[in-house]
């Protein structure tokens, strides 16, 4: 295929040979299919961010660095250069994490290179070596849903003891390749430690994962996995070679009712952006 005018630059400067196909397209990125010598890898090239939520923006990049305070202060004021830093900062979110998570040991594409907003990194394949499928594109067996759960389990647990909470994670973000699970999309992955929103976040993503896999084995509804891990990680005691239980005995007290009412609010809009996934065309 021809390629579009920020790969023919990559070509041009001898880091891909040749664009294959376009392989997705969704709200932040169009992700093609690229060929580096004998090696097939993908380029996400990411689009300007206007479709998210200011509220949205400011929960994922709280306490996120930038390179200098002018930056931070015209990112405050929303200035052009300021909207084009945090852009970049949004970008570069991604291509750090991918680095981090991938050092830890979690299942993430390898990433390769990143360069003018086009991030280099690892084709994720199926056993036929074809590019693997996303889950929600997946219909499972009970055995295969409780196998698949406990291996994103394993490694939301070790994205944690890395620092990081993914944000999204769902089954929209994670490839079924031909060793399981991988996760994807990480632009608004956030810092554990940093971010006052990162409780909430960890337990939404643990939360998709109990929904989707629940469909098909139906007891993983009864767990509660995220509030055991988000404690553990609180006292210290949080490690990839914890056994976790599922159980956790909440603490009696007085209810928190603006918390309750952003949850539902953050449900809401969860719903409405997984919706607005399952129209974006692949």
């Amino acid at each position: 295929m021809k390629p579009p005018a920020r790969l023919q630059s990559l070509i041009e400067e001898g880091l891909i040979d040749t664009v294959v196909r376009q392989l997705m397209s969704g709200k932040e990125a169009t992700v093609y299919v690229v060929r580096r010598a004998n090696e097939t890898w993908c380029a996400k090239i990411y689009k300007e961010a206007t479709q998210r939520s200011f509220r949205q923006a400011v929960d994922y990049t709280e306490n996120r660095k930038v390179k200098n305070s002018r930056q931070a202060r015209a990112m405050a004021k929303g200035t052009r250069f300021g909207r084009e830093a945090a852009e970049a900062a949004w970008q570069s979110a991604e291509v750090d994490a991918l680095y981090r998570l991938a050092d830890a040991g979690v299942r993430v594409p390898k990433p390769h290179n990143f360069i003018e907003g086009v991030l280099l990194m690892e084709l994720v394949t199926d056993a036929a070596g074809d590019a693997a499928p996303r889950l929600n594109d997946v219909t499972l067996e009970p055995a295969q849903a409780r196998t698949h759960h406990a291996t994103l389990l394993l490694e939301v647990v070790r994205m944690l003891c890395a620092g990081v909470v993914h944000g999204d994670l769902s089954e929209f973000n994670i490839l079924l390749g031909v060793d399981g699970p991988v996760i994807i999309d990480l632009p608004q992955a956030v810092d554990a430690a940093g971010n006052q929103h990162a409780q909430r976040m960890l337990l939404r993503d643990v939360n998709n994962l109990r929904s989707f896999f629940g469909q098909f084995a139906p007891e993983l509804l009864q767990t509660d996995y995220g509030h055991e891990i988000w404690d553990l990680y609180q006292r210290g005691l949080l490690s990839p070679e914890v056994t976790l239980s599922g159980r956790f005995t909440h603490k009696k007290g007085a209810v928190n009712v603006s918390g309750v009412l952003r949850e539902i609010g953050d449900a809401q809009a969860e719903e409405a952006a997984r919706r607005l996934r399952q129209q974006l065309p692949r």
